[in-house]
């Protein structure tokens, strides 16, 4: 039978077309940049809401909101529980069929959306973004995990040791859960700290160059417990907030200002009147250590990419007496010893700060350490050659492996010109820090990203 002619088609009625849900369809397009253009959620989702800011109104944003970042951090979770309810691989299925089976079990599963609107929802999407047949896959599988009860009951369901559990029960990838317990060292806090690591951070400020005080009246915010600058906001668009638009204050986690403050308030032998920033973009830190240096102190920030060390110049426009540089702190173009403090903030697996980023959880590998430890190793190594004798070298990563943070500063401790200074003295405010003579913030702790934070002196 030949197809019907176009033009004698009716059109349709204003009631079969369908009408899509605004946050359901934002949530799926944060989903397909992610997959689909690596794109980072916390980048992509902020573009999208304000251009459809028309459409969408405050619920509206809050509800995608939810749906975009807990989908996404609980992908390995969903994948479990999707695996055996499709006939073929995952990994077959049309990457956007598969982001949309996601985002209708993250309703079932964890919002106790109710089943026929997370379903009839998910299936209308899937009919206008993909097609009918697919719709219909859509609908088969979302109404066998439906009936398979809330997420307890599948995690209950699904095998596995104890691991895999807390895996499943947490989101996150397995050598994830085994980092963090190698790093904790007390299995009752393991589970504890990986629940805290999937809560929506809460947005912390830096006061730069504003009293503190006057920052938390702008903003509506509280002081933060730790960092003599950081404010913590329960809520509001920071960029609302005026000292934030006129550059005297930033977004900056507690965690990252103080890895910024161990760098200033490090004992120091002789002069102390030039400070490095080797790894400084986008510039976060060098921004508070100019803003905290001693009158006369001289502040270099380097990255070896050019486009973060522009966003290094922008967040230093407004402070005197600082040098930004393109350079590679492996082979730094500087002379051997040139300066009295140096902050190395290395390039890491940002394992500990996966509530800010969901999707990197299943991005990163176990594969992607060793490598980064070679460029730790090589970039303390540069640190340690740019101070004099007599100064200090913060070796801070925001990640709480053990690859990554004791086992790279305690090889270059090994050597005979390096000495350890204990880290949690300098912060006495600051209960649990203490991660032997290094220091260790954590999110059930602290409430800030898990950063890790080393100090050493160089002792000829």
């Amino acid at each position: 039978m030949s197809a019907p002619r176009r033009g004698n088609r009716r059109p349709p009625s204003r009631r079969s077309r369908p009408v899509l849900d605004g946050a359901r369809l934002t949530a799926f397009d944060v989903l397909d940049g992610v997959s689909g253009r690596d794109a980072y959620a916390n980048l992509l989702l902020p573009q999208l809401l304000r251009e459809r800011a028309a459409d969408l109104g405050e619920r509206d944003a809050a509800f995608a909101t939810q749906l975009a970042y807990g989908t996404l951090r609980a992908t390995g979770t969903l994948d479990a529980v999707l695996a055996p309810l499709v006939s073929r691989p995952l990994a077959e299925l049309d990457p956007r069929v598969l982001d949309l089976l996601r985002l209708g079990a993250y309703q079932l599963l964890d919002l106790r959306v109710p089943a026929h609107a997370a379903v009839d929802t998910t299936v209308a999407l899937t009919r206008a973004i993909v097609g009918t047949g697919a719709s219909g896959l859509v609908n088969a599988v979302l109404r066998k995990v439906a009936a398979g009860g809330d997420r307890a009951a599948w995690v209950e369901r699904l095998d596995g040791d104890r691991d895999q559990r807390l895996a499943l029960v947490t989101d996150h990838p397995r050598w994830i859960v085994e980092a963090w317990r190698d790093a904790l060292r007390d299995e009752a806090e393991v589970e504890p700290a990986l629940l805290a690591d999937d809560a929506a951070p809460e947005v912390h400020l830096v006061a730069r160059r504003v009293p503190r005080e006057q920052l938390a009246a702008e903003s509506g915010g509280q002081p933060g417990p730790w960092s003599p600058y950081a404010v913590r906001l329960g809520g509001g668009d920071p960029a609302r907030v005026p000292s934030v638009r006129e550059g005297r204050a930033a977004v900056q986690d507690e965690g990252s200002q103080l890895a910024a403050l161990l760098l200033a308030r490090a004992p120091l032998e002789g002069p102390d009147a030039a400070w490095l920033d080797v790894c400084a973009g986008p510039g976060g830190k060098s921004g508070l250590l100019a803003a905290v240096r001693p009158e006369g102190v001289r502040l270099t920030a380097a990255d070896r990419a050019p486009h973060r060390a522009e966003l290094v110049r922008q967040a230093l426009r407004d402070e005197d007496d600082v040098e930004v540089l393109v350079a590679d702190g492996r082979t730094p173009p500087w002379t051997p010893g040139s300066f009295d403090r140096v902050l190395l903030d290395a390039p890491c697996t940002g394992l500990g700060a996966l509530r800010r980023r969901p999707e990197v959880r299943w991005r990163r590998t176990a594969d992607d350490v060793p490598p980064l430890v070679e460029l730790q190793t090589a970039l303390l190594d540069g640190a340690l050659a740019s101070v004099r004798t007599g100064g200090v070298v913060a070796y801070v990563t925001c990640s709480p492996h053990t690859d990554e943070t004791v086992a790279v500063v305690d090889a270059a401790a090994a050597r005979d010109d390096v000495e350890v200074l204990p880290v949690a003295p300098l912060f006495p405010e600051v209960p649990g820090l203490a991660r032997g003579d290094y220091g260790q913030l954590w999110p059930h702790r602290h409430g800030t990203d898990a950063m890790f934070m080393a100090l050493l002196r160089r002792t000829r």
